[in-house]
């Protein structure tokens, strides 16, 4: 007997009638008398006899129902089962993202991940670009989220939000305040340097390579955070990213944004053979919507 079949003849068993048995599977009469048909056909005897307008098991079929009750109540088990992993979203989150989302961006959605799924657990590394193929061609993580990621083999690429670069400042520098700053006006004052940042360190250092603006750079850094604070102590200027920007805000700093804007892009990496799992894809959903919340500097 196929499942179809066990399924049919169970519910006509149970309920005593086609007509209720198609209501309890919500279909058609004619279907249901057509697989017990095909049923009995198969099994080379008859299953139910109709006695006075009311179907009634044969023997064989009396026989028979112990055992496809047992099988029954398995399927049973397996939908709810099934119905249970779609309410309650259980599995591992492996993900590689660039330090600077770590100020705020993705504390926020774990946060609201977690509220809404507490039994899934969800495992953070920070890493650079260089770092992140390697990663996903060991399986060490599902997705990796970097700015300006140069094109790699066997990666997808799925954009999440574009993103600039930032002056933070220290406000004794620029008592005014800007809301927005050309980079030759950072000339006089002292920079800290990032110019060996990857993709963003390379954005910076063509503008000014371009516009043939010459900086003092005493002080030279690899991580846009320890610029941040740098710039906090009041020892210079620094063109960050906006959210690392946004996650060192004090009150002895400010945030300019550059004209002409030096725009990049956070983007979600892949393997282009390994399918998100669920939770995975449910997760970088979230993080796409957060991105995308209007920032104001």
């Amino acid at each position: 007997m196929r499942l179809r079949h066990i399924e049919v003849f169970h519910a006509i068993y149970v309920t005593g009638s086609i007509t209720n048995a198609a209501n309890f599977l919500h279909v058609s009469q004619p279907s249901v008398s057509k697989v017990l048909a095909h049923a009995e056909m198969q099994l080379g005897f008859a299953l139910f006899q109709r006695i006075k307008g009311r179907l009634v098991p044969t023997a064989e079929a009396q026989m028979l129902f112990s055992e496809i009750d047992k099988v029954y109540k398995q399927i049973r088990s397996v939908r709810n089962s099934a119905i249970n992993l779609k309410k309650v979203k259980t599995g591992n989150i492996n993900i590689g993202l660039t330090p600077a989302l770590g100020f705020d961006l993705i504390p926020n959605a774990v946060a609201q991940y977690k509220a809404a799924n507490p039994q899934v657990n969800i495992n953070l590394q920070t890493m650079h670009n260089d770092e992140v193929h390697q990663a996903l061609l060991e399986h060490k993580i599902d997705f990796a989220l970097m700015f300006s990621p140069p094109p790699l083999s066997g990666v997808t690429a799925q954009s999440i939000c574009q993103s600039e670069l930032v002056m933070m400042y220290p406000q004794s520098f620029y008592p005014h305040q800007p809301a927005s700053i050309n980079l030759s006006e950072i000339a006089g004052h002292q920079v800290i340097g990032i110019w060996d940042s990857g993709p963003l360190g390379d954005l910076l250092w063509n503008r000014l390579s371009e516009d043939d603006i010459e900086v003092n750079a005493d002080i030279k850094v690899q991580t846009y955070f320890i610029a941040a604070r740098l710039a906090a102590q009041g020892m210079g200027v620094c063109i960050i990213d906006e959210f690392t920007a946004q996650g060192n805000l004090c009150h002895d700093v400010a945030i300019a944004k550059i004209e002409p804007a030096l725009k990049f892009n956070l983007k979600a990496l892949h393997l282009e053979n390994k399918t998100l799992s669920h939770v995975a894809n449910d997760f970088l959903n979230l993080i796409n919507e957060l991105a995308n919340v209007p920032k104001s500097i």
